[in-house]
């Protein structure tokens, strides 16, 4: 068995915490309870220090090794918040707070992390320092970015940074990641087309905003197969489309738009915004009407730094059924590429076998695969920091 065998004995523990954290899930900042119950359980393990509200909400613990923590130190992520989310699948540990779930399993990467920190809190089979960060808002809430304005890398002198996230469709027992760009970036926009509402059986006394938006639309979805190189990834969807007309005879004096861009290219990322500007402005000019583009930049791409992803592939080498350290690339996003624009580091995606997708109300975080993530945490810090 690859796993580490003190995981293997600690799982119904670990389970019993992550199913405690699923039955009572809480939001973005407003994760009060299950920060405290981390920092209860970081305190419970002996980890040397424990500090609340970083980042607002964040915990982070801090675990010396055997020579007083000299040497480097890495640094540890898990994500904390739920969603807004109704539970649909039945389990009897399913969540008591409706129209909250943890949809994505940050329960499971709460309770690996935990599960992680007491293996090493009680061996201590390393030189240098370990850092835990237990992190709010990952949900939309840029909460990776909050804990590192409020200091985390410089405060606790991280050197390089660690995380993963759970996987369906992947076996349980599998580890992924790759070098580079692994997570795409997610920026929206929304699109205001203004014109000259009128009566629809006299069109030509109006300047329609439902057809100048239409084309605007239309438009849109020629720059990603007319501006982006083929062999690159840029995904452009518009997900809303409404007027302030009330009824079907009438034209009406605005029109928007909504949607989301997504690249795993910086330079993409940074072109896109100002060809879907030129495209609205100028689509709505030669009808006769304004368009106002409001830009809302969203998380960076997810960028693995090369030395990072092969340290912790070998890591998972050491205790996973299964390594794929060549995984192609997702385009959903993640906040933990702000902690790798601050230090170098990898994140890895951990299987959670065949059930639903992350976000999805029936979604199921698998308690097996809990030893192979606190495994790889544990045997990382022990490559990456050895002892003397």
């Amino acid at each position: 068995m690859p796993i580490k065998n003190r995981f293997a004995e600690m799982l119904p523990e670990i389970t019993a915490w992550r199913r405690h954290l699923h039955q009572h899930p809480e939001l973005l900042y407003e994760v009060h309870e299950t920060a405290a119950f981390v920092a209860g359980k970081l305190r419970e393990f002996g980890v040397d220090e424990v500090t609340e509200g970083i980042g607002r909400t964040g915990v982070v613990g801090v675990i010396r090794g055997r020579n007083g923590g000299v040497g480097r130190t890495i640094g540890l992520r898990a994500d904390m918040d739920a969603l807004p989310i109704m539970e649909a699948t039945g389990l009897d540990y399913a969540s008591t707070v409706p129209g909250k779930m943890h949809a994505c399993g940050h329960d499971g990467h709460t309770s690996i992390l935990l599960g992680a920190a007491k293996y090493l809190a009680e061996t201590r089979n390393f030189d240098g320092t370990v850092v835990l960060i237990f992190q709010p808002a990952e949900e939309g809430g840029a909460g990776a970015k909050a804990m590192i304005d409020d200091g985390l890398m410089d405060r606790w002198k991280v050197d390089e940074v660690y995380g993963l996230h759970n996987a369906p469709g992947i076996p349980v027992g599998t580890i992924v990641t790759r070098p580079g760009p692994l997570q795409a970036s997610s920026d929206e926009f929304e699109i205001v087309v203004k014109g000259k509402g009128g009566h629809a059986a006299e069109p030509h006394q109006a300047i329609d905003t439902t057809l100048v938006a239409a084309h605007i639309l239309i438009a849109l979805h020629s720059i990603v197969s007319r501006n982006v190189n083929a062999l690159k990834r840029v995904v452009l969807t518009v997900g809303t489309f409404r007027t302030d007309s009330g009824a079907s005879n009438i034209i009406p004096d605005e029109a928007r738009m909504e949607g989301t861009v997504r690249t795993l290219d910086p330079e993409y990322r940074a072109m896109m915004e100002g060809r879907i500007r030129e495209v609205a402005t100028h689509t709505a000019q030669a009808f006769g009407a304004k368009a106002e583009v409001h830009w809302f930049p969203g998380y960076p791409v997810t960028i693995n730094d090369e030395q990072g992803a092969a340290h912790a592939a070998a890591a998972a080498r050491a205790v996973a059924n299964a390594v794929d350290d060549n995984f192609d690339p997702i385009m959903p996003s993640e906040d933990f590429s702000y902690m790798l624009e601050a230090r170098p580091g990898a994140y890895v995606f951990l299987g959670n076998g065949d059930t639903p997708m992350c976000h999805h109300p029936r979604y199921v975080f698998d308690d097996e695969a809990i030893p192979y993530g606190c495994s790889f945490f544990a045997e990382l810090v022990e490559r990456r920091l050895p002892t003397a």
